[in-house]
């Protein structure tokens, strides 16, 4: 893969770190009770808490099977709050930027071998894995948007031209 193409992706990282933090602190602002309120089965995760907390556990996970580790456990069903998922968080939002930022073009072809949670061996390349990463969390942030719109209207924009628009000093 090409450096154009490791630009593309360390941007779609910011991207991501931006729209999840965004949802976030929408949530965030609603308080722990209406976060920790069960929306319904027909969502992936049922409160706003739980699906955050699976957001983080992905990309822990993922970034762990990036650097070596297969996991056998997906985190973030532990977590009660809101707090307790943004605490967590933060320190991972910084080494997964770190990881992605210490990318060279030829890693992107490097190939990860893991094992799922029920032990099953894969060998993927880095570069779609990271672009997986990233539109895993667009399908929950979709779902995000949803409970928001549920519990108290509908949430700013997280599309990336907003993103775009907003870092480019144009909104």
């Amino acid at each position: 893969m090409s450096a154009g193409e490791l630009g593309l992706i360390r941007g779609l990282y910011d991207y991501h770190r931006w729209a999840n933090r965004r949802l976030f602190d929408v949530a965030a602002a609603l308080g722990e009770e209406l976060a920790s309120r069960d929306a319904g089965s027909q969502f992936s995760f049922p409160t706003l808490t739980r699906m955050f907390g699976h957001l983080y556990g992905a990309d822990w996970l993922w970034l762990s099977r990036w650097k070596g580790a297969s996991p056998t456990q997906l985190p973030g069903a532990e977590f009660k709050t809101l707090a307790a998922v943004r605490a967590a968080w933060d320190g991972l939002e910084r080494e997964q930027r770190a990881f992605v930022e210490s990318l060279t073009p030829a890693d992107l072809a490097r190939i990860v071998e893991y094992q799922n949670t029920a032990g099953r061996r894969f060998r993927l390349a880095l570069g779609p894995l990271l672009l997986h990463v990233a539109n895993h969390a667009t399908h929950h942030r979709s779902e995000i948007a949803t409970m928001l719109t549920m519990l108290s209207g509908s949430p700013p924009d997280t599309g990336i031209n907003s993103y775009l628009v907003l870092t480019t000093g144009q909104g």
